[in-house]
């Protein structure tokens, strides 16, 4: 067996948050001795989260079964999710923003038993479909809980209660086709309908400016994929919700200028 060094891209500060949220745990616990420290455990979760690196590959590089790292792994997640925002934080830094950006992503899973629920016809492949809210300068606010790759964005999003959440603190908020009929703040493209005149120069123009504002969105589903864990979750899909609430931990923590 070969082994080699490797970097996961991200902070000192994510790596030592992390480490001292499992720290604080096993204190809590009073658990046994543990084959890995808090801080290796915390690199190991992170590798898993950023690299994508396999739960084998992790166990083989520090040493430890792959039993054991996969408790480690599951471990950390699960405390992270515990800390991230929920939808009433994240709507109280949204109130403050001049307006937000709407959009939803389905996140590839390898296929299951049940495959019906999980196969997106938009997208011809099975996933999860994550709601991801953006600001104006396209960073990442909030995702949302996954739902099964089927459910259509627009009822995704009213599951959430993203369009009451948002229309509630009169944000306006900027959509694609998808989310046609929302309602409340949720400014969608002007749709041509069928058997009804071709849509005027002043609505194409208007569509033009609502593309740009939209597209800047695109960076925030790109900085959630960014974490290689999501390429394509090789794992039940009922943990997706769990993983993309840690990596929304963990975003905040790393791009926070003052974390607590």
């Amino acid at each position: 067996m070969l082994s080699y060094p490797s970097t996961v891209a991200l902070s000192s500060r994510t790596l030592n948050h992390l480490a001292d949220l499992i720290r604080a745990e096993r204190t809590r616990r009073r658990g046994r001795w543990r084959r890995l420290d808090a801080g290796q455990q915390a690199l190991l979760a992170l590798a898993h989260l950023r690299n994508g690196d396999t739960i084998a590959r992790l166990a083989c590089g520090f040493a430890v079964s792959v039993t054991t790292a996969w408790r480690y792994v599951r471990e950390a997640i699960n405390l992270l999710a515990a800390h991230a925002e929920d939808l009433n934080a994240a709507i109280r830094r949204i109130a403050r923003l001049a307006y937000a950006i709407l959009d939803g992503t389905l996140i590839p899973i390898d296929r299951v038993a049940d495959q019906r629920p999980y196969c997106s016809g938009k997208h011809k492949r099975h996933g999860v479909n994550v709601q991801v809210i953006a600001d104006c300068k396209g960073r990442l606010i909030w995702a949302s809980p996954a739902l099964p790759g089927a459910v259509h964005d627009l009822t995704a999003a009213r599951t959430h209660g993203l369009i009451d959440a948002l229309s509630s603190v009169n944000v306006m908020t900027f959509a694609d086709k998808a989310y046609q009929g929302a309602g409340g703040s949720i400014r969608t493209p002007c749709k041509r309908r069928r058997h009804r005149p071709r849509l005027s120069r002043r609505q194409k123009t208007v569509n033009r400016h609502h593309a740009k504002i939209r597209a800047v969105g695109e960076r925030a589903v790109a900085t959630l994929k960014g974490w290689k864990i999501l390429a394509k979750l090789r794992r039940c899909p009922r943990r997706a919700t769990a993983i993309v609430q840690a990596i929304l931990a963990l975003h905040h923590v790393q791009t926070s200028r003052n974390p607590r």
